[in-house]
């Protein structure tokens, strides 16, 4: 059987995107075999958009086939969805796992989200990794994350420390995501290092919005920030009036089929 699928990127976070879920086909073993990048297609995750009368459903998967949300794959689904023309006008509704989230046209190949509000926040953790003692800010975004404020981005050893944190004891048995984020000029740098992934990724939407929410409430940045992520593409965070928003690029790579 052969299937339609599309590549995205949402600021250097890559997906596979499939139309639908392949009847007797499982969410979960489809991401572990389409993400692959030696003997699959390679991506960060897998998009699976659906339709049913007006509604959209949007369900993701990460690399490692566990079920997450994300909020670059939500923007390139919703980028997608308007390619396909599956709705009408600049704002709608995408159907998730953390409910419905509205998102919105901004401009050719970007979208803002609205994402769920960072809550569970612990600040000023102390937790000792990689040989050292380091302070960490725990918040959850969609996805749980584990915030390090580093001097300089460009020597931390994301790949090992990042490991290490992301399955350290004080984030439960569930790990979270890692991200170092430095503060440049009321702007901030990031890295992530995402679990489900196991790696570092060029970018991560509920990353940027936990550095951005993080930041904000230790006094670096304020209620719009900027971030740049290793994909060297600048995301933007609003924490406005009890409401949070995700704004970046996505885009269509490729597009073809693939023999499942």
């Amino acid at each position: 059987m052969k299937i339609p699928f599309w590549k995205m990127s949402g600021a250097g976070n890559d997906f596979v995107l499939l139309s639908g879920q392949p009847l007797g086909r499982r969410g979960a073993a489809l991401a572990r075999s389409l993400c692959d990048r030696r003997h699959g297609i390679g991506a960060d995750g897998l998009l699976s958009v659906s339709r049913r009368g007006q509604k959209v459903r949007l369900d993701y998967w990460n690399a490692d086939g566990s079920a997450a949300f994300c909020g670059n794959g939500t923007r390139c689904a919703a980028l997608w969805t308007s390619s396909k023309k599956w709705i009408k006008g600049k704002r709608f509704v995408l159907d998730t796992n953390q409910g419905p989230l509205d998102v919105e046209l901004t401009g050719k190949g970007r979208a803002q989200v609205g994402m769920p509000a960072p809550k569970d926040f612990r600040l000023g953790l102390r937790v000792k990794a990689g040989g050292r003692s380091l302070t960490v800010h725990f918040v959850n975004t969609g996805v749980p994350h584990a915030v390090v404020f580093v001097p300089d981005i460009e020597t931390i050893p994301v790949k090992t420390l990042g490991r290490e944190l992301r399955f350290h004891k004080a984030f439960g048995k569930a790990g979270a995501n890692v991200d170092f984020v430095q503060v440049r000029k009321g702007a901030l740098l990031l890295r992530t290092y995402e679990r489900g992934v196991e790696d570092e990724t060029l970018a991560c939407g509920t990353g940027v919005v936990a550095a951005a929410a993080v930041s904000l409430l230790l006094g670096k940045t304020h209620e719009n920030t900027k971030v740049l992520v290793r994909g060297k593409e600048t995301l933007s965070v609003s924490l406005l009036h009890g409401h949070t928003w995700l704004e970046g690029p996505g885009k269509i790579v490729f597009a073809g089929e693939v023999a499942l």
